[in-house]
């Protein structure tokens, strides 16, 4: 019986028989962790981080310390000769559109490989939207090479990249889709196709809920820039808001120009106290992105034993954070996600429904009673209301509050009679 809530038998014995399953994976995982937070630990002995990082800085914020160390603490964890750091990207949507348009220029061509990426990136290249400002106003051309059985299509991209290819843009994780994330070694094999054909070619990984699910991170098989959020894997569940772009240190300071003026790139930003909150969150990070994957793994389990699509298998390699669950029609969809949201510590009271969310094409639910607001790493549960009807699972800042979240998720079910059986 689990204390302080009501959970049906038929639910305990499931979740039994889920961890039994999930045990080997958890010996993975902690392996996994270990490794990362030692690679963390070593980082911050090295660069010698001190109180004296974590003072705040005002107006332009020349000669930040604690700014400037936190970019070298970054760049050595992550292999690469420069990282940008910044509390001021507000979003992971944000810290790519600052990486493309730092590094691409009109008359460029961008190609994405890993097929249509995530939909908040769709104004920004512009797929979507006329005149706000995007890569294709700006005259970057682009185009994309569709996924092949669910995988990145390896003939179809040697085929298509060139001399003219400046650009090639992976995603790492699945988004709103079904196919496999990317693990290195595959984000490894894209980078030497590619390369091959156009040794020039700049290879930027989207690299959000990616970081520190494996040993390695893309820019150790290869790639030149990587970008992420601190409200997911990066910032540990400590950062409030931020971003990183990682990687060639020439491609790095563009990406600076872009996010300040040209001239200035880093050397300017005032940190306003935020400083010990990234340096914390770095720390926390691989512990927490360990908790995440375990919290996925059971979900994965769990629902499995009750005959629910899972996406990755409980017991399959990864590459991110996310969990996909294919929960077959709008009603067991929005049950569980109610159910999610009703074990959060953050607005347990309030129940999702679907809304016309901005940046979407179709109407989301999303259970998410996070301490920060739209926090990926924090868990959540979200999905668009379409076919196939598929949950998107991420994060869950320690594993034994996302049992009893997943647990409440099968509950709702149950008590609206729409969990299937054992």
């Amino acid at each position: 019986m689990t204390p302080f809530f009501e959970i049906d038998e038929k639910i305990e014995s499931a979740s039994k028989k889920a961890l039994d399953m999930c045990a080997p994976q958890f010996e993975v995982i902690d392996d996994i962790t270990e490794f990362n937070q030692l690679k963390v630990q070593k980082a911050f002995i090295d660069n010698g981080i001190s109180e004296t990082h974590f003072t705040t800085s005002t107006g332009y914020g020349y000669g930040d310390r604690g700014r400037e160390t936190l970019d070298k603490v970054w760049a050595q964890v992550l292999c690469a000769e420069d990282a940008l750091v910044r509390h001021n990207f507000v979003c992971g949507t944000h810290t790519l559109t600052t990486a493309l348009f730092g590094v691409l220029r009109p008359g460029d061509s961008m190609l994405c490989v890993t097929g249509t990426p995530y939909d908040t990136i769709h104004g920004v290249i512009g797929i979507t939207g006329e005149g706000m400002g995007s890569l294709k106003d700006f005259g970057v051309n682009y185009s994309e090479v569709a996924l092949k059985d669910e995988r990145p299509h390896l003939n179809g991209i040697r085929n298509t990249v060139d001399e003219n290819t400046t650009m090639v843009y992976i995603q790492r994780s699945r988004g709103y889709e079904l196919r496999p994330s990317l693990t290195v070694d595959e984000i490894g094999e894209l980078v030497k196709i590619v390369k091959a054909k156009n040794p020039n070619v700049i290879v930027m990984v989207d690299n959000c809920y990616g970081e520190f699910v494996e040993k390695r991170e893309p820019l150790e098989v290869g790639a030149d820039l990587i970008a992420g959020s601190m409200i997911k894997n990066a910032g540990g569940g400590i950062a409030t808001t931020g971003g990183y772009i990682a990687g060639r240190k020439d491609l790095v300071q563009k990406c600076a120009y872009r996010l300040t003026t040209p001239g200035l790139g880093k050397e300017v930003g005032a940190t306003l106290g935020m400083n010990r909150e990234l340096y914390m969150g770095l720390f926390y990070a691989p512990h927490t992105v360990g908790e995440a994957l375990k919290s996925a793994v059971y979900i994965s389990a769990l629902f499995s034993v009750f005959g629910y699509d899972v996406t990755p298998k409980y017991n399959e390699k990864r590459a991110d954070i996310v969990q996909s669950l294919g929960l077959e029609n709008e009603e067991s969809l929005v049950a569980f996600c109610q159910g999610i949201q009703s074990g959060s510590p953050i607005d347990s009271f309030v129940m999702p429904e679907p809304w016309d969310m901005p940046g979407y094409d179709s109407k989301v639910v999303m259970a998410a009673g996070a301490f920060t607001l739209g926090s990926s790493i924090e868990l959540s549960a979200d999905a668009p209301i379409r076919e196939p009807y598929y949950a998107w699972i991420q994060g869950g800042l320690n594993f034994h509050s996302a049992k009893i979240c997943a647990k409440l998720a099968a509950q709702q079910m149950l008590n609206k009679g729409l969990l299937k059986d054992e």
